[in-house]
């Protein structure tokens, strides 16, 4: 059943100008800005969502300079639509979207044609009631319909009043849509949407709906596209990765699938989240040790160790199965990084449960883990439990877990110095780089390294040696953080005068050079994936014709990319 409706709140977006057309000549066409808030699916969709939009004859906002000119500290990016795709895990997820709102009215009270559009999860949930709470919001739809999102912004313009659409469930598969990739070198593929489980503090299935799996030429046929185009790391998506398979009656098909992405010409890295422990069969295992390209990186959540709060999750294992899980993967896979996902204060956690908790990651040995205070879901079971922890209890624990789990990513961080890695340099990862005069990206079993040029050598001199996002780099750990590692191996082998080292020792740890006693290293693998980055930095600069746009399609026709290229 569909659930769609046009609201009678009259909006402020004016009948300014609409996306390029043939019939439009001279026509600017009109940017767009996507917010993705939440987890790895919300930022697929968002992917799809701006292929939508610019093969509707949008364009960027962070393309177009007059749109980067007039951006606030709102987060609008100076575009004339702004899309929040919202998660709804988290309890302040829906104070957290009105307080952006907010901002955002200020900024369309003075900018004239400017939309908002709110989608995902939460916008799942509340549909209507958006609107109800901040009428300046032109568009509301959810996960199910995102194909909607260009025809929902003409209505809401022509109308002069907010377009809410909400499909109950799934209409077209968001990977068959037009796409806008984040990134040159790296691609998200979903294989799956939804999720068959019955985890009581999960909204997800709910708002997914059940699972619905992609066959495999599908998914094979996407990554060949992605591959053609450039990109040599792919993440398989999906809620419940690892039970793959159970819409077209195959338990084994995961496994193949990864076998088979990992064969693909041009993909040097394959990776997949989020497995689930009850599904995690040893077929994968093996399937990541014999697959060189499926990298040593594992992301397993815990929830919790105590076996009473699991059973009380609906979570359908236990934690000597989850333990052996662990085992098993490093006896193959010796140097894999293990992160994991736990929630502190469930319904009915009693301070034994929580040592449980303590003494599985205390075993466990996570490169990192992703830590929650429970926060009960409107609509899910757990959420009417009488026995809810007291906020200050559970901040306590939390505390002393987040404790736990510095000491061991520190410990587990400190074990890498003197390992030689290899980076693929990527955008964004390094906030301070310009500061440090390195560059950043994550080594095989995904964990972040900050990496040291040589001295002299900017970061922006490419034709000097410097890599390119989507290059590879092999470097030497030289120490390890508590929440990173840093690899200065580049400017080794001459020691620092005793006036330097002064200097040094006086900086904060993020900003000191770290050497070892080996030999510089510092080698650049320049690959495809630079090269499509390159290319694409070259297409952001060039203006389109006036009545033209760029149109990126999700699966595009494959091309073969230059012969020798890597």
């Amino acid at each position: 059943m569909t659930a769609t409706s046009t609201t009678s709140t009259p909006t402020t977006t004016s009948t300014a100008a609409q996306p390029a057309s043939s019939s439009g000549e001279g026509r600017v066409p009109r940017t767009y800005h996507v917010r993705t808030l939440g987890c790895q699916m919300n930022v697929h969709d968002s992917e799809r969502m701006a292929g939508l939009l610019e093969s509707a004859g949008y364009r960027r906002a962070q393309d177009v300079p007059e749109a980067v000119a007039r951006a606030t500290p709102a987060g609008d990016g100076g575009a004339d639509v702004v899309i929040v795709n919202t998660c709804s895990v988290r309890e302040n997820a829906a104070t957290r979207l009105f307080g952006n709102l907010g901002q955002l009215a200020a900024v369309k009270r003075e900018r004239p044609g400017m939309q908002i559009a709110v989608a995902g999860c939460l916008a799942q949930q509340m549909g209507q009631g958006i609107v109800e709470r901040a009428p300046w919001v032109d568009v509301v739809f959810g996960t199910h319909n995102l194909d909607v999102l260009p025809a929902l912004l003409e209505r809401a313009r022509h109308n002069e009043a907010a377009a809410v659409e909400i499909e109950e469930s799934l209409q077209v598969f968001p990977s068959t849509l037009p796409t806008r990739r984040e990134s040159a070198y790296a691609a998200w593929v979903s294989i799956a949407v939804g999720c068959n489980n019955t985890c009581t503090f999960c909204i997800v299935p709910s708002l997914r709906g059940r699972q619905r799996d992609r066959r495999p030429g599908e998914v094979l046929a996407e990554i060949e596209a992605v591959a053609a185009q450039g990109a040599i790391e792919v993440t398989l998506l999906g809620q419940n990765v690892n039970s793959y398979g159970v819409g077209f009656g195959d338990r084994g098909a995961f496994a193949r699938l990864l076998r088979a992405a990992g064969a693909v010409e041009g993909i040097e890295r394959v990776r997949f989240t989020s497995p689930h422990p009850a599904a995690f069969t040893d077929d994968v295992i093996e399937a990541m040790a014999a697959t060189p390209t499926v990298m040593e990186s594992l992301h397993m959540p815990l929830q919790s160790g105590s076996d009473r709060i699991l059973r009380a999750m609906r979570r359908s294992y236990r934690s000597e199965r989850f333990l052996g899980i662990l085992e098993r993967v490093r006896e193959r896979m010796p140097r894999a990084a293990i992160t994991t996902d736990i929630i502190v204060g469930f319904p009915g956690e009693t301070e034994e449960d929580f040592a449980a908790t303590l003494e599985v990651v205390e075993r466990a040995r996570f490169a990192s883990a992703f830590t929650f205070e429970y926060s009960p879901r409107p609509g899910t079971p757990a959420a009417d439990l009488v026995d809810q922890v007291p906020q200050e209890v559970v901040k306590e624990r939390y505390a002393r877990l987040d404790e736990l789990v510095r000491r061991i990513t520190h410990e587990e961080n400190t074990a890498q110095e003197g390992r030689v890695v290899e980076v693929l340099v990527a955008e964004g990862e390094g906030r301070r780089d310009a500061a440090t005069a390195r560059v950043s990206g994550r080594a095989a079993d995904n964990r972040l390294v900050h990496v040291a040029l040589p001295a002299g050598l900017e970061a922006q001199d490419r034709a000097g040696g410097a890599p390119r996002p989507g290059d590879m780099v092999t470097v030497r750990v030289t120490h390890g953080a508590p929440h990173h590692l840093i690899a200065d191996s580049a400017q080794c082998g001459e020691p620092l005068s005793a006036q330097q080292a002064a200097v040094n020792a006086a900086l904060a740890p993020g900003d000191r050079v770290w050497l070892d006693d080996g030999p510089a290293l510092f080698e650049v693998r320049r690959t495809r994936a630079g090269d499509a980055w390159e290319r694409r930095q070259a297409e952001a600069c060039a203006a389109p014709e006036p009545d033209t746009a760029p149109v990126a399609i999700g699966m595009p026709t494959i091309r073969l990319g230059a012969p020798g290229s890597r």
